[in-house]
């Protein structure tokens, strides 16, 4: 097992870490155990973004074209009528 050392901690996250750990009913190390165990927890898998998404979905009927991920674009209401 592992072990880490945090220094410089506020005494102020000391304290609520204390009483959240009572709370729980287990010791504070447990209990950073298991913050930092969800902290992580599904970390392992990428995120697809929508472009791939939106492909993946539409692959079956026939999409061939990149659906480019639109970072950055101004945002414009649609315009319906023409």
């Amino acid at each position: 097992m592992a072990q880490i050392v945090v220094r410089q901690l506020e005494e102020e996250v000391k304290v609520r870490l204390k009483r959240r750990a009572a709370r729980h009913g287990v010791s504070m190390e447990a209990e950073l155990r298991d913050i930092l165990r969800d902290a992580v927890k599904g970390d392992e898998r990428a995120p697809v973004k929508l472009g791939s998404r939106i492909a993946s979905r539409f692959k079956k009927v026939g999409l061939t074209r990149e659906i480019p991920e639109l970072r950055g674009q101004l945002v414009r209401p649609a315009d319906f009528k023409r």
